[in-house]
């Protein structure tokens, strides 16, 4: 058994955690946060198909909670599926919002580098996006 390296990348977000949660976990604000998942998503029930970046994939949510889980899972074309975990954490007043960045084995320091800067951006994006919502 082995482990990989994690990083929790994560922002505060000035506002309460039930609005955070609402707006992060709708598939069709996401596009305008999650770069990644930058166009295209198609509903098709229990999925999403999306056009990334990367290729065309499938993206499943975690059910709705009262738990603030936001974890999802992507497919990309050719079947080989990663696991996201992410979280929504009432932080007084505001919210933190958290997401676990598992380091693959064929990845190099830069690549790893890379999406962790990534996912800040993204993050980022969603903090500027709710903030700035009423």
């Amino acid at each position: 058994m082995s482990t990989q390296q994690a990083t929790i990348v994560h922002v505060s977000i000035e506002r309460p955690v039930a609005r955070v949660y609402e707006i992060a976990r709708n598939p069709k604000i996401m596009p305008q946060w999650a770069t990644g998942l930058a166009s295209g998503l198609i509903d098709k029930g229990d999925h999403f198909l999306v056009k990334a970046p990367f290729g065309t994939a499938t993206l499943r949510f975690a059910p709705p909670n009262s738990f603030g889980i936001l974890d999802h899972w992507v497919t990309v074309d050719g079947g080989a599926t990663t696991y996201n975990s992410m979280r929504v954490v009432a932080n007084g007043t505001g919210t933190e919002v958290m997401f676990t960045l598992l380091r693959t084995p064929d990845m190099t320091d830069e690549d790893y580098a890379r999406d962790v800067a990534w996912v800040h951006d993204d993050l980022t994006r969603l903090k500027t996006l709710i903030e700035s919502s009423v």
